[in-house]
């Protein structure tokens, strides 16, 4: 039976403007609204669905389609928090599900909730149509991804392991683009590997006192010294092996004159962060604490640093590094949750969850470009790799720059032709790799 793609493009359209206006803003996080939301939209197919409660008022929601069990399932994975927002620099409410200017707007609209609508479509059109399949089709939305996954993703992974066995997994971590190096493109990366994130601490104590006497033990003074090198700390760019295949890729396609060569990258990135970011190991200071009154020395001063590792880089030499140029035993230099900062195993691009992928895009687009990349931000894909899951990040539109700059950003939006065009093409995807 044929699908209706008018009528299916309006759900989708409806679902997304009604799921944007539920807020789940982490933190403090709340998801299970959220959760309810989507698990009541399967339920209305005859869909078992299961919340799991990993901490009050937060919740997992998990529905199966059951295959033939020839081949391992799929999971099709998402978030229901969101980051906070700074509403008075919006144009629009933020949790209102403005349509305007052919776009959707709210927060959530690209982080993730416009892609969890996309496996929620494809999910509910497979149960729909009753379409035979071969694997189990798993559709799972987590809470507290955007505070790192500990009452979401990890929690499942260390407490409902029966739900993450799954043969391989889709989620987040690329996003498509119409423009790249300046030049227009029909960009849709598929996120192999992922840096680790390596929050850390840096504290010092010094001596207090009247702020209206020279002082030489002044904690705050000390920081910004240790911070001052930090900022200066030039370091070379390294090609890993995901870097090396997205670089050739991008050569193949034009985009990248032939002659480009490890020398030139530097230049070459420098006006463009995001793909800079998966050729070195960054480091950006991100809090200050120092002080309780205008005319008291501090005793203490403490900064946060948002630390990014290539994978492969081991995180206890990364904290050395770090103290070396530093310089300073004063500084205490530490992880900011050190049991969890591990290395990030990568999936194999040669995969027939990929392979998939790949002839479904070549089939609509033909000049699309699809290649692997790295998610240069943290996702609960690490979650799943670290346990021997092939996990891919992956959405199926074609963001313009100022889409991709709604990412945790202000007026966050999707475009509705993004969202129709990932529709049926999510669906495609879904359907020939598990039917």
């Amino acid at each position: 039976m044929a699908i209706d793609w008018q009528a299916a493009r309006g759900e989708a359209l409806d679902i997304l403007v009604r799921y944007l206006q539920v807020p789940s803003v982490n933190p403090p996080g709340d998801e299970e609204p959220a959760a309810r939301f989507l698990g009541e939209l399967m339920a209305r197919e005859g869909v078992p669905v299961e919340y799991i409660e990993t901490a009050p008022g937060r919740a997992c929601v998990v529905a199966r389609l059951r295959g033939d069990g020839s081949k391992g399932a799929l999971m099709l994975c998402n978030h229901l928090d969101v980051v906070p927002v700074e509403e008075r620099h919006w144009s629009v409410p933020p949790f209102a599900g403005v349509v305007r200017d052919g776009f959707v707007y709210g927060r959530g609209a690209v982080d993730m909730k416009g892609i969890a609508v996309l496996q929620l479509m494809a999910f509910l059109l497979l149960a729909r149509e009753r379409v035979p399949l071969k694997r189990d089709l798993v559709f799972c939305g987590v809470p507290d991804e955007e505070a790192g996954g500990t009452y979401g993703m990890r929690w499942l992974c260390e407490h409902r392991p029966d739900i993450v066995d799954v043969a391989c997994e889709l989620n987040e971590g690329a996003l498509g683009a119409t423009r790249l190096f300046d030049k227009p493109v029909k960009l849709l990366p598929i996120a192999t590997a992922e840096k680790t994130a390596a929050w850390m601490r840096l504290r010092v104590t010094g001596r207090p006192g009247h702020g209206s006497r020279p002082h030489r033990d002044n904690a705050a003074l000390h920081l910004v010294r240790a911070l001052n090198r930090l900022a200066d700390w030039q370091r070379p760019l390294v090609v890993t092996p995901p870097a090396r295949e997205y670089l050739r890729q991008l050569i193949a396609a034009g985009i990248l004159p032939q002659e480009t060569t490890d020398e030139m990258l530097p230049a070459l990135l420098e006006e463009h962060p995001a793909v800079l970011a998966m050729f070195t190991n960054t480091l950006n200071i991100t809090m200050l604490r120092a002080g309780t009154k205008v005319n008291v020395i501090p005793a203490e001063a403490e900064a946060a640093i948002d630390c990014r590792l290539l994978p492969g880089v081991d995180p206890e030499e990364w904290r050395q590094q770090v103290i070396r140029v530093i310089d300073d035993p004063r500084i205490e230099v530490r992880f900011e949750d050190e049991e969890n900062v591990q290395g990030v195993p990568e999936s194999p691009w040669e995969h027939e969850l990929v392979q998939t992928i790949r002839e479904v895009i070549a089939g609509a687009m033909e000049d699309a470009i699809v290649l692997p990349t790295m998610t240069v931000g943290g996702t609960d894909n690490r979650f799943l790799r670290q346990r021997g899951v092939p996990a891919y990040g992956f959405a199926p539109m074609l963001l313009t720059p100022e889409e991709a700059a709604g990412f945790h950003g202000n007026d966050e939006r999707l475009s509705i032709a993004n969202l129709e065009m990932g529709c049926e093409l999510m669906y495609e995807i879904v359907r020939r790799f598990c039917a």
